[in-house]
């Protein structure tokens, strides 16, 4: 059997519900270019297996995906990216990922967790791009 495109994985400390986290773990993939028209997605029973979570929540998430016309259901076959997300700044994102990686790395040499790491960006995030906009 082929292995999956996308591997889903949830977070219960983001606050953000499953079926959300699975959708935006999508938009993600499809944006860079991780998930291609064309590709399928788990089934709702792999999904379901892996995580251990409601059948009802996945249906949710890939409901909600084919009403955003990212992806299409073919009963008795899976869902299927029909979309993408992608843009031309695709082609930057190797080095960017690359200086990430450097940076990561050294927030980790430097004693930051998980959290430390991640609440660092996200506040830098927010000020560059209020920054950007004023």
């Amino acid at each position: 059997m082929e292995e999956p495109v996308i591997e889903f994985h949830l977070d219960a400390r983001t606050g953000v519900s499953p079926y959300l986290q699975l959708v935006q773990q999508v938009r993600h993939a499809l944006r860079l270019g991780l998930l291609r028209e064309g590709d399928q997605l788990p089934t709702v029973k792999e999904v379901v297996a892996q995580l251990a979570i409601n059948p009802n929540t996945v249906l949710k998430a890939y409901r909600e995906l084919e009403h955003e016309g990212l992806v299409a259901a073919r009963p008795g076959v899976g869902t299927f990216v029909t979309a993408t997300l992608t843009d031309t700044s695709l082609a930057a994102h190797g080095p960017l990922r690359l200086e990430l990686r450097r940076w990561l790395t050294k927030a980790r040499r430097a004693g930051l967790d998980e959290e430390s790491i991640e609440a660092l960006f996200m506040t830098t995030f927010r000020t560059t791009a209020q920054e950007d906009i004023a």
